[in-house]
């Protein structure tokens, strides 16, 4: 069943999808970009809660993640679609060219969460069942959030984030541990069965924040990149809220890969 958290902004041109990251909702993650990408090159913008994930009211898993994606889709009578994904909604992107290549045009991957590395994935999956036990102890919520609040603060002095985006990595701080390692669960499992042979060549573009060359996660990146065919891109200080540190060299990649998905 589509899910009925789902609204499309902008009336014509190249449809467009959003998934954030974690298990956060669409509203406000990416401050600009849906705005941006409707101003130009003019785009149909879905932003889309899947199920187990911000607003939506439909219990989900990561298993059934493409699944849902592409229900939503066909709902919407939209598609292919380019789609663009930040963290774990970059593993959902990932999986959705994957299991439905004939929904997705384009594909632009914000630091994704590692669907395609069965040993970094099985440490994101402990790493939010770890954040999410914390979470729970008495007196474990408030020093958690401190600690937080206090690295995403100079996170955003570093980057010189305006506002919107300041509000934004504030609003990811104060997520719902327990939703967010639950929407984690089998990410590890899906990774171990991930074929990136089978990854669509589309237009594409794959992000990873400013890693050393021998960092495993941009490795991970690299073959993602390589198995689409596109290259590996990074910016000088962006961070895995990339789409926050950097949002004006995300914009201009996304607006590159709608343009060549057009043609």
């Amino acid at each position: 069943m589509a899910d009925a958290v789902a609204r499309v902004l902008g009336t014509h041109g190249p449809a467009v999808l959003l998934l954030p990251g974690g298990a956060e909702p669409v509203e406000g993650f990416f401050p600009g970009l849906a705005e941006g990408l409707v101003a130009d090159p003019g785009c149909r913008v879905v932003l889309h809660d899947r199920p187990g994930t911000g607003t939506s009211e439909i219990d989900g898993t990561l298993a059934g993640a493409s699944a849902a994606v592409h229900a939503t889709l066909a709902g919407l009578g939209l598609g292919p679609v380019v789609v663009i994904g930040q963290s774990l909604g970059g593993a959902v992107a990932a999986l959705l060219a994957h299991d439905h290549p004939e929904d997705v045009a384009g594909l632009v991957l914000l630091d994704s969460s590692l669907v395609n590395d069965p040993a970094l994935a099985r440490t994101t999956e402990r790493s939010v069942a770890v954040m999410a036990r914390l979470d729970g102890v008495p007196g474990g919520r408030s020093v958690l959030r401190a600690l937080m609040r206090w690295s995403t603060g100079r996170e955003a002095d570093r980057a010189r984030m305006g506002p919107a985006h300041r509000a934004a990595l504030s609003r990811i701080v104060d997520t719902d541990q327990a939703r967010l390692r639950d929407a984690a669960v089998g990410l590890a499992e899906l990774a171990a069965t991930f074929d990136e042979s089978r990854l669509p060549r589309v237009p594409a573009a794959v992000v990873t924040a400013d890693r050393k060359p021998t960092s495993g996660i941009r490795r991970a990146h690299r073959r993602l990149a390589d198995a689409l065919g596109c290259e590996l891109r990074s910016w000088p200080g962006a961070t895995h809220a990339v789409h926050l540190s950097h949002p004006d060299e995300v914009l201009a990649t996304c607006r590159e890969i709608v343009r060549a998905a057009a043609h």
